[in-house]
């Protein structure tokens, strides 16, 4: 049965969710920015958002070394290198004179912060019991729950009452507040894989990442033409299987595929959790826009409503660790996923005339199936996953959720582009708002309905769900022969 923290873990945990919180902070921050950064810079509000490109590619290219990072040089101390980086490229971006300054140091601040979330990730999974990666998970959780809804507002405040500058100077002591408590919280690494560093797997998967990530980027942004985002995209995908290949048949891969071949790891982070991950992340984009362009609001009406969708999230956290003990993986996965699609669905029927209480209930219940969801795939995915496998295991997951967050957001800019076109329209409508969220609904459900095709029992060591008996995990030396099996 999942246990309550000990002190030491839970410790652990908080002092990892709040060096993650400053790096999310920073990702939604900077955009109540841009108009002012443009306008000390000279150059266009457009052109500032290469300020926002030029840190996602970094991440991408960066993020599949952390797996070998953390087994050579040690999880503590790439973390705080991580974020003494992290924290050091900050004060650079405060500095920058222009633009071009100002996209070298946000280059080298997506670099410094990449492994943050996968490596931090690492160490609270070394620390914590299976019993408690339930709670410890779900901790690491609330920086990306609580963040989005701070980050907006305070940037606005800090833009406009002092500089734009303070969009960055903020991360001088909460970084440095994070470095000394994972130095005097987090213990010193005792064991080491020395393995040789696989310079032709850092740079296929790091290609994979960029040209994929920038491709979809520049769909939904229009930052390049159609064709030419379709063709980065096809280039990402081509890179990828080659990457595949190059890692399935390397002694020492830089990332290790046989985790793959954990059923739970994959159902959540390479099969239908990708999906649904793509589903769910469409919605955050969707609702500010619905509400502002289709309903008419203003910024700050249009985030009062948002913020009660996250409060549903964060509400939901209390009770993530008991209704995974009282019902187990899969039915959690089923049934509260299938509520999750059907409040996405709900959310698509809302309009201007919708009395104020249903629509914040419905974002309510909308924001608190998605926590729920979001726990129990993060959690499972390292039920069943060996402690030699883990580094790898995080990056790979890592990876993913990067990856399901701008195919989320392009999923939905294109279903309400392509609705716009098919009315014929000059503007988005409320309709194209309503079958966006209508098809990412019903994606969410589908997904869902997928995760009964899971084992009774799966992830039962962690859940503490009665009856449960330990999933079976593959051997790990049983290596993958084929692609196929991957």
């Amino acid at each position: 049965m999942p246990s309550v923290l000990t002190p030491h873990s839970r410790n652990i945990a908080l002092v990892v969710a709040a060096a993650l919180f400053t790096q999310i902070l920073d990702g939604v921050i900077i955009v109540t920015a841009l108009p002012q950064m443009a306008r000390d810079f000279n150059v266009g509000t457009l052109e500032m958002s290469i300020g926002i490109t030029i840190y996602m590619l970094a991440v991408a290219i960066c993020i599949p070394a952390a797996a070998w990072l953390a087994d050579t040089l040690g999880a503590r101390r790439t973390f705080l290198l991580s974020i003494a980086i992290f924290t050091v490229t900050s004060i650079a971006c405060a500095l920058a004179q222009d633009l071009s300054q100002f996209v070298v140091a946000r280059a080298l601040q997506g670099a410094g912060g990449a492994v943050l979330f996968p490596v931090g990730r690492i160490i609270v999974l070394k620390t914590a019991q299976k019993s408690e990666i339930v709670s410890a998970i779900g901790l690491t959780i609330w920086p990306a729950l609580f963040a989005p809804v701070l980050g907006p507002a305070l940037g606005g405040f800090l833009t406009e009452y002092a500089s734009w500058h303070w969009n960055f100077w903020i991360n001088v002591p909460l970084g440095i507040i994070a470095f000394v408590l994972v130095f005097r919280i987090v213990p010193a690494d005792r064991e080491f894989q020395r393995r040789p560093f696989d310079r032709v797997g850092f740079v296929l998967t790091g290609i994979t990442l960029a040209t994929l990530l920038y491709g979809f980027d520049a769909l939904v942004q229009g930052t390049l033409p159609v064709l030419y985002a379709v063709i980065l995209a096809a280039v990402g995908l081509v890179f990828g299987a080659v990457a595949i290949v190059w890692l399935l048949r390397r002694a020492h891969p830089l990332l290790d595929l046989r985790t793959l071949k954990i059923p739970t790891f994959a159902a959540t982070d390479a099969k239908a959790g990708v999906v649904a991950r793509i589903a769910i992340n469409a919605t955050p984009f969707l609702l500010p826009l619905m509400f502002q362009v289709a309903f008419g609001l203003d910024a700050l009406q249009a985030g009062g409503l948002v913020v009660a969708y996250f409060i549903g999230n964060l509400a939901m956290k209390a009770i993530t660790t008991p209704t995974l003990q009282r019902f187990g993986f899969r039915a959690v996965l089923v049934i509260n996923g299938s509520l999750a699609g059907l409040s996405v669905m709900a959310c698509g029927f809302l309009g201007p005339a919708t009395p104020y209480p249903i629509t914040i209930a419905i974002l309510l219940i909308a924001g608190a199936t998605r926590s729920m969801q979001f726990t129990a795939l993060a959690t499972l995915a390292f039920a069943d996953v060996d402690a030699s496998q883990r580094s790898s295991a995080t990056t790979i997951s890592s990876m993913s959720q990067q990856l399901s967050m701008v195919f989320g957001v392009a999923a939905a800019a294109g279903c309400v582009n392509l609705s716009q076109l098919w009315r014929g329209a000059a503007t988005p409508g409320l309709p194209d708002f309503q079958i966006a969220l209508g098809l990412m609904g019903v994606v969410l459900l589908l997904t869902a309905l997928t995760f009964v095709r899971l084992p009774r029992d799966a992830g039962a060591e962690v859940s503490g769900h009665s009856g449960g008996r330990k999933a079976h995990v593959p051997a790990a030396d049983a290596t993958p022969d084929t692609i196929e099996e991957i």
